[in-house]
């Protein structure tokens, strides 16, 4: 008899649920929590500390080289540290960064952008491969579609709210931020992650970050879904950075930017809806559509240089595509993972954001060293999506559609 009750009390913790759709969903309405409470006040603290969006510009883009050069690491840091404390060290990162960004200051502002940016990189290589490890490739789509779901309000409600607080209380919005990265590690820790499974299975090691780059640019199929990735952040970054600043220099005032992001983050309520239509229609129609929307949109935000509305209602309208994109974009890349990279890949896909915030400013640097003109950084960004739809011709016909009965 005590044999049995003490299996009774064992069983458990052996036979502890993986975790599941929600879970992740969950994990991430946090982390959009924090994110989406400072998206629309970092380009606006930084222009406050640095006084020039040429010099904001140049910050960003050493920023994103910082970032891609310790998100190339990270993989390396896998192998010494365990997945679910590197995941801690994202935490903390975030904590960082907020006290930094409360200190404020033209050099301690960077650096608080800088240490977000290590964090961000960090949590989602960490949970990227716990994705692959968790969730079947047939049912990422559905896991995808939830978990913006769920970070819809905080992407909505944040932006708003946040430049209201940072416009007579500047360090208020960190301060919020920093105790929702301690609500949000609270939630890993109670999901119990561990480590993962691949991270767990002995395999060989990669000698250096090179060999797996290497292994990463023999294969089209993940070069193409990263480069989709990559773009469509690099949407996102014109429209966070560059629109809100825009604003301010066409005495639009320094809300508009936010109360925009805002109104496009409600857009994620539709992103179920969206996975939806692009199972229907093919992965490959769906990228290109998007992308060709996005095209057209950014060419009617160039009309700002002489309405400054349109500028707003271009961008605000490309983010639906934009968001689309997080819908489905990412497939091309995460179904194309074979499963013994995961690890390794997860750490290249991440790089796109990275990658981006070096392309995006360093772009933006140079065409308003030449031209001073924000619309004109809208038309290189239209082009750019003109470039991702014809790259996308190449996706396969049949790629992100629904299993097949009895399949997944």
């Amino acid at each position: 008899m005590p044999d049995r009750s003490a299996s009774v009390l064992i069983q458990p913790v052996l036979h502890r649920p993986s975790p599941g759709f929600r879970d992740f969903a969950r994990l991430g309405g946090l982390e959009a929590s924090v994110r989406g409470m400072l998206v629309a006040i970092w380009p606006l603290e930084m222009y406050s500390q640095l006084g020039s969006k040429e010099l904001v510009s140049w910050a960003y883009f050493l920023i994103g080289i910082g970032s891609l050069c310790f998100g190339l690491t990270v993989p390396v840091l896998g192998r010494i540290i365990p997945r679910r404390w590197l995941y801690t060290i994202a935490a903390g990162l975030y904590l960082l960064a907020m006290a930094l960004a409360v200190a404020g200051g033209p050099w301690l502002t960077p650096l608080a952008l800088l240490a977000m940016s290590f964090g961000v990189v960090t949590n989602q290589i960490c949970i990227n491969a716990y994705l692959m490890d968790y969730i079947s490739r047939v049912d990422l789509g559905r896991s995808e579609s939830l978990r913006m779901f769920y970070s819809a309000l905080p992407w909505a409600i944040g932006p708003a709210v946040s430049v209201i607080l940072w416009k007579y209380w500047p360090q208020l919005p960190f301060m919020i931020a920093a105790c929702t990265s301690v609500l949000m590690l609270a939630l890993f820790w109670h999901l119990r992650m561990g480590n993962g499974k691949a991270i767990s299975r002995a395999r060989r090691q990669a000698p250096n970050p090179l060999a797996y780059l290497g292994r990463f640019v023999r294969q089209p199929r993940l070069v193409a879904g990263w480069l989709f990735a990559v773009f469509r952040s690099s949407g996102w970054g014109v429209f966070v950075v560059y629109l809100p600043i825009f604003c301010v220099e066409a005495g639009l005032g320094d809300q508009i930017g936010g109360l925009a992001f805002a109104a496009s983050s409600l857009l994620l309520f539709l992103a179920p809806t969206m996975i939806k239509w692009q199972q229907r229609v093919s992965l490959r129609t769906a990228v290109r559509l998007a992308f060709t929307g996005a095209s057209v949109c950014f060419l009617i935000a160039v009309l700002g240089a002489w309405w400054p509305l349109a500028a707003v209602a271009g961008v605000l309208m490309a983010s639906i595509f934009l968001v689309g994109l997080d819908a489905f974009g990412s497939l091309p890349f995460l179904i194309s993972v074979r499963p013994a990279e995961r690890t390794e890949m997860s750490a290249i896909f991440t790089s796109f954001r990275d990658v981006s915030n070096i392309l995006t400013p360093g772009v933006a640097f140079i065409v308003l060293v030449l031209t001073g003109s924000i619309p004109v950084v809208f038309l290189v960004t239209a082009l750019g999506m003109a470039a991702m739809a014809l790259l996308a011709r190449r996706i396969h016909p049949r790629a992100g559609g629904r299993s097949r009965p009895g399949r997944g």
